[in-house]
């Protein structure tokens, strides 16, 4: 088993930054095929954020230049930093381990997931 914990969400204004943390437990980290970050808005799918495997990351079009996604193995964790956040960036931000290869973007290919934090950016 695997537990995540997701930190660090908040309201912050458009043109802000934020840094989400997810703190991984249970498993060797070096056991990981990868971790990412997928986010959920109201009335809407769960999509893909930014993914991380040792010496490799994955953007969704739509953070590319914004946001960047970090693995670290000191502290058995993944970092996610947002810069220039838009108001179309609002939403649950969930982060997810895979344990083998797959498809990045589909959230059915990752086997644990962490609660959620909320993230909003307000106009």
């Amino acid at each position: 088993q695997v537990q995540l914990v997701e930190s660090g969400g908040g309201l912050v204004q458009a043109g802000g930054s934020l840094r989400l943390s997810c703190a991984a437990s249970g498993r060797p980290f070096r056991n990981y095929h990868g971790m990412a970050w997928f986010r959920q808005a109201p009335g809407k799918e769960r999509e893909f954020v930014a993914g991380w495997s040792p010496g490799r990351t994955y953007y969704v079009d739509s953070v590319k230049g914004r946001f960047s996604i970090a693995g670290v193995y000191a502290e058995n964790a993944v970092s996610l930093q947002m810069n220039s956040l838009k108001p179309e960036d609002t939403a649950t931000y969930y982060c997810a381990v895979r344990l083998y290869s797959g498809d990045w973007y589909n959230s059915n290919d990752y086997h644990y997931w962490g609660q959620g934090t909320q993230v909003t950016v307000s106009s």
